[in-house]
């Protein structure tokens, strides 16, 4: 697909740096030489320098004959005028990332309005993960899918764990639980397992399944803890605000610690059941005076990746049952999984990754199966997707135990008629199903490319 993208920051680089791998010819425009450079030296991508709310510079680019333009700068009125530019040209999709709240709230007028295709917004996507967090603390990781009726969630597994040496085909029969592990880190290595796999303690492993079984499956395991009751945040960003008013909708007591006075008196307007202090939420002193020691969760959502590690650390010494922990820079996650943090976040992985999914979807919306869900695990080495079957292929009626899939794919759920199926070698995808395909090292666009060989 020709794929055009306005703005080479933070989520621009991110989404350019996926989509290229995946194959797609890439054109990215910014005005900054320098950035641009450097995309270009690091990345199979064509790079213009300019602004990419002119229509002339937009038709140098390609943008008349783009299959899709993403506008990805740092203002929102700049990306909703490349993309309504964009569109009066002839670009048959167009995505504008979108962050300031006013904004966001009437984004269905301005969609219509504008011909967007999809609005992004990294910050309020990232809130709505973290308050998933907060709510099922017990878990590392939590990515949801057939709109929230089945979850993929992450733990590790403890020391002296009933899970050590334990097989994962005597899972339902020792706990009674209708899970399926579906992917499993071990040190360095990401495995997709086989039913003869014996779990170690210290492995990452990822379960699927409704949340009413995952939760029983904790339980029994001694990990459920409640929900958290009080958050306090570091840094009064955007993130914060729209995590805070999530977690207030669900009657959560939220503490805000921000440096800036305008900004304070900002949140104390916009956010007025919340606490809002106007100090350095780095600093120790101000950390124990304003109860660190007794929150239920931390999250760290400065500008700054290092002092947001370094005070998600100081809070797992001071026995804080929750830390979440806001990174940018992604290029040292085999350091951040061996830190004592429980979970990372980051809103451009998590705008990047729903702007790839819209892409794939495009891919295959004229074949026989569309994308409906996509999230990334271990740092992006392992794929989880749900389809929407949509027509007959080589997949459809064939038991699972006869059905020639690649290796490193695993079919790992299947949703029909409402009714979750964690399914065995004598089930059968079928026409109308949403199925989740768990693979390693593969970006899959139809569901029939799981197949060792493609019949259709």
């Amino acid at each position: 697909m020709h794929i055009v993208i306005v703005g080479d920051g933070k989520v621009g680089s991110t989404v350019a740096a996926q989509l290229s791998t995946e194959g797609h010819d890439i054109i990215i425009i910014d005005s900054n030489a320098t950035a641009l450079e450097n995309a270009g030296n690091t990345m199979d991508i064509i790079c213009v320098e300019g602004n990419g709310c002119s229509a002339a510079l937009q038709k140098e680019a390609g943008v008349p004959e783009a299959d899709l333009l993403i506008a990805a700068t740092s203002a929102d009125e700049v990306n909703m005028l490349c993309c309504l530019i964009g569109k009066k040209l002839g670009a048959r999709h167009t995505i504008a990332r979108v962050r300031n709240p006013e904004y966001f709230a009437q984004i269905n007028l301005l969609k219509e309005e504008l011909g967007l295709s999809m609005a992004v917004n990294p910050e309020s996507a990232a809130a709505q993960e973290i308050s998933r967090l907060l709510r099922f603390p017990s878990a590392l990781q939590i990515e949801p899918f057939a709109r929230g009726r089945v979850e993929l969630v992450g733990l590790k597994v403890p020391e002296n764990s009933v899970l050590d040496g334990m097989p994962l085909w005597a899972l339902y029969k020792e706990f009674q639980v209708k899970i399926l592990i579906c992917v499993v880190q071990r040190e360095d290595e990401v495995i997709i397992p086989s039913g003869d796999f014996v779990l170690h303690s210290g492995d990452r492993i990822h379960i699927t399944a409704e949340h009413i079984e995952i939760e029983r499956f904790f339980r029994v395991l001694g990990l459920f803890r409640n929900r958290a009751r009080t958050v306090m945040i570091i840094g009064g960003s955007r993130l914060a605000y729209y995590l805070a008013k999530e977690l207030i909708s669900i009657k959560v007591r939220v503490k805000i610690i921000e440096r800036d006075k305008a900004r304070c008196e900002y949140l104390c307007e916009m956010l007025p059941e919340a606490v809002i202090i106007n100090a350095d939420g780095t600093d120790k002193e101000v950390l124990q005076e304003e109860g660190l020691e007794k929150t239920d969760a931390l999250v760290t959502l400065t500008g700054m990746d290092e002092e947001n590690i370094i005070v998600g650390l100081y809070a797992k010494a001071m026995k804080v049952a929750k830390v979440i922990v806001k990174i940018n820079k992604l290029s040292f996650t085999e350091i951040l999984d061996k830190m004592d943090i429980d979970s990372f976040i980051s809103p451009k992985a998590i705008a990047a990754n729903n702007i790839v999914r819209y892409v794939r979807a495009m891919q295959n919306s004229v074949g026989s199966s569309n994308v409906e869900t996509l999230h990334h695990l271990i740092n992006e080495q392992v794929e989880a997707v749900e389809f929407k079957v949509r027509e007959k292929s080589g997949v459809v009626g064939v038991p699972l135990k006869n059905l020639k899939t690649k290796e490193n794919v695993l079919v790992a759920t299947i949703i029909r008629d409402g009714k979750i199926i964690i399914p065995g070698g004598n089930d059968t995808i079928e026409i109308g199903d949403n199925v989740i395909i768990v693979t390693a090292g593969r970006h899959l666009s139809d569901l029939r490319e799981i197949q060792q060989k493609l019949i259709g």
